[in-house]
């Protein structure tokens, strides 16, 4: 009995590389014994409806593009059949879920891959009423790993983001916030926070931590002080940034399953690099397992 994929992917990612791996791509599927229904997505938000409309008639969901669409199509699985295998084919600039999970950065390879069927059980976060894959964010620098030019950061490395930074020293906001951790309570305020299951954070390695397990049912997560003065954000980002495990005033690391962030006021939040909407209470908890996804055997 034949096979039922849906293949999403998303033409304008990566500069439209998979444009010119689609044949070859969905030739190995279909000699795996899959009829695979190719659909490119047209706009914001497509992929996400049309696996909700489309991922019952299908045995696998695959997907291809950057760190947003992987986020669209786990957010219609899980509002439909969580138990649906995925697939993944990175194509985007960033690709930090991913490199997390040590895809292959070829793409015939990831497919090939994919025809394994070595399943991963992944943690993935509830945010409210949504989800994301890998990263919530809110404050002062959550679209800078995104927006930083990319030629930058090949060339100077960890100093692009410092250059990028140190421009929006002077206007950064400060958010009074309450920080409720499996049962901690934690106050200050604060500029910048992440709630994260990532080994990589805007291509950057290691920022979340050394010891980072996406299936142990934990998040990492980093709080930051609002610095005062340029040496300050200096500071934060040597932290951050650095190969070695660095201590900070500025910087607060903890690990949890599940966090509420409450504000004075509504803070806008990054969900996998896309906007994730503004609230005063973030209630975010970690789906133990809960992403089937294809991950390489080795």
């Amino acid at each position: 009995m034949q096979k039922r994929m849906l293949f999403v992917y998303n033409p304008k990612s990566g500069k439209g590389i998979m444009r010119t791996k689609l044949a070859p791509v969905v030739e190995m599927f279909t000699q795996h014994g899959y009829d695979v229904l190719v659909h490119p997505t047209t706009a914001r938000g497509d992929a996400r409806k049309t696996v909700k409309r489309l991922a019952e008639e299908s045995d696998i969901v695959v997907c291809s593009g950057g760190d947003g669409t992987m986020d669209q199509v786990v957010m219609a699985i899980m509002e439909t059949d969580p138990s649906k295998t995925v697939g993944y084919i990175p194509s985007g600039s960033t690709n930090d879920f991913a490199n997390s999970l040590g895809l292959p950065k070829n793409m015939l390879k990831c497919a090939h891959g994919i025809m394994d069927e070595n399943v991963y059980a992944c943690d993935i976060g509830a945010f409210n009423k949504s989800y994301f894959c890998y990263v919530a964010a809110f404050g002062a620098f959550t679209h800078i790993a995104y927006d930083t030019d990319q030629n930058l950061k090949n060339t100077i490395g960890h100093f692009a983001y410092l250059t990028q930074a140190g421009m929006e020293v002077f206007k950064l906001p400060s958010y009074q916030l309450k920080v409720t951790a499996d049962g901690q309570e934690i106050e200050g305020k604060y500029t910048y926070g992440m709630i994260t299951n990532s080994r990589f954070v805007g291509g950057i390695p290691n920022i979340t931590g050394k010891a980072v397990d996406m299936d142990d049912g934990l998040f990492e997560i980093t709080l930051v002080h609002t610095p005062a003065n340029p040496l300050e954000l200096t500071e934060i980002f040597t932290t951050l940034l650095s190969k070695d495990i660095l201590q900070s005033r500025l910087v607060e690391k903890y690990k949890a399953s599940h966090i509420t962030i409450c504000a004075e006021e509504k803070i806008d939040w990054t969900l996998d690099g896309e906007f994730g909407g503004s609230c005063m209470r973030a209630d975010i908890r970690n789906l133990h397992k809960a992403l089937r996804i294809c991950v390489p055997k080795e």
